[in-house]
């Protein structure tokens, strides 16, 4: 039963996402995480007490973190796992949106141990990896995520391959940057439209079979209509941290981006409102509030 244990560290949405992408395509989850409360949601029966104990059960690992310094810390930090010596070797499933070069080097120090490293970050919300509804971006050896296949094909149906580790982080971050101006678009039609009178929900309607529709429309459309942001799918503080990735790119290349510069300062202004942990389908209150009235 090994090869059908997978480990799971970081259960938050997106861990307990792939849990339950796994546990339907018949692989046992065990997990590990700090967050009490993300144990609880997980199953504490499944759950280790720490990510060396987790990986003394299975070989393979998804890392579902927030960002490279909690990979980094996880894997070679005071308390790494990758310190304690182990007889065989040791898959890792990076799906953390990282800072390319910093992804780079984690997988470069990995080569120091018996340690398989690929990254895999998702495209989709965790609603939507739990559905199979997402695209998986690998970075890596594509004789490992060959290897890999059947654990990568439980957690989606889709993926694509864009080259050598740290390419998957820089693809995500510019779908992320695409992504993050649909929602703002669209948050700021709906306002607008209302504003000028129009029922949101037929509006949004509208958009969707308009020249104007895009997937975001099914996803945040009738959160922003509903203004329902507390079961969250993608949080602020998560497409912020993603942002601040993406401008420091672009600061290094030269290249000005003045239009997810505006985003970011949306995204901001819901952070300062202590919106960071509601679905970022709440840049729809922050436009809102850019208004004379509520």
């Amino acid at each position: 039963m090994r090869e059908k244990t997978v480990g799971i560290i970081g259960l938050g949405l997106m861990g307990q996402a792939f849990s339950t992408r796994l546990q339907r395509n018949g692989f046992i989850t065990l997990g590990y995480d700090i967050n009490d409360e993300r144990c609880n949601e997980f199953g504490r029966e499944k759950v280790l007490a720490s990510p060396i104990q987790l990986a003394e059960k299975t070989d393979t690992l998804i890392l579902c973190l927030f960002d490279a310094k909690q990979v980094h810390d996880a894997l070679l930090g005071q308390s790494g796992l990758l310190l304690t010596p182990r007889d065989t070797p040791l898959n890792i499933i990076c799906t953390s949106t990282c800072e390319p070069e910093a992804i780079r080097d984690i997988a470069d120090a990995c080569t120091n141990y018996p340690v398989r490293f690929i990254e895999m970050p998702i495209s989709g919300t965790s609603k939507q990896v739990a559905n199979g509804d997402c695209l998986g971006l690998t970075g890596g050896d594509e004789a490992i995520i060959n290897d890999l296949s059947s654990i990568l094909d439980a957690m989606c149906k889709k993926r694509m391959h864009v080259g050598d580790i740290g390419s998957a982080s820089k693809a995500k971050l510019a779908i992320n940057l695409v992504l993050g101006l649909h929602r703002a678009a669209l948050a700021e039609g709906l306002v607008f439209g209302s504003r000028i009178g129009l029922d949101p929900d037929i509006l949004l309607n509208l958009f969707q079979n308009s020249a104007a529709a895009s997937s975001v429309m099914s996803i945040k459309g009738p959160l922003m209509t509903k203004r329902k942001y507390d079961e969250p799918q993608s949080r602020v503080d998560q497409s912020l941290k993603d942002f601040g990735l993406i401008q420091k790119l672009a600061t290094q290349t030269n290249q000005p981006l003045p239009l997810a510069t505006q985003y970011i300062e949306l995204l901001q202004s819901c952070l300062e409102q202590g919106e960071g942990k509601q679905d970022n389908a709440i840049i729809f209150e922050a436009i809102r509030r850019r208004g004379s009235s509520n």
